[in-house]
């Protein structure tokens, strides 16, 4: 991967609807050339999906929470099934530390929160931080587009 591919990148994750035509134009490139690169990313998998960033609070989630979970490990595999399967799960992830895991949720309501923590605990202690605002992001990680060079001294 190259500085141009990583440029394609950092432009997809911040307008995923642009056209492979201004693509091009951003990158310097022809617009065959920037299809041929896009499709490559594809299918490395480096590309997984185009998505919408959605204003949830819009739509009524107003409560953003992390709640940290300690799932045994024997029980890992049953939470994952669990997990899976509720929509206000926004992501679960194994970390270290005083828990296990720790998920990002959106809910429309504390009681609705209040229901889903209860409901967790059957895996283990849970701790809920309730996010009062968002201060940056979230946001793509812009990649470094220039190519470094080998120091000639070397």
């Amino acid at each position: 991967m190259n500085s141009v591919d990583r440029q394609i990148l950092n432009i997809i994750q911040r307008e995923g609807r642009v056209s492979v035509k201004k693509i091009a134009e951003q990158c310097f490139i022809s617009s065959p050339s920037a299809s041929i690169r896009l499709q490559k990313l594809e299918s490395r998998g480096l590309i997984k999906s185009y998505s919408a960033d959605v204003d949830y609070h819009l739509l009524g989630y107003a409560i953003k929470s992390y709640v940290h979970i300690d799932v045994n490990a024997k029980n890992k595999f049953k939470f994952y099934h669990y997990i899976e399967k509720i929509r206000n799960v926004l992501e679960c992830d194994c970390i270290t530390g005083d828990y296990s895991m720790q998920l990002k949720v959106l809910f429309k309501t504390m009681a609705e929160l209040d229901q889903f923590v209860n409901d967790l605990q059957q895996f283990g202690d849970t701790h809920t931080n309730v996010v009062f605002s968002t201060a940056v992001g979230p946001r793509p990680l812009m990649l470094e587009c220039k190519e470094k060079r080998l120091d000639s001294r070397i």
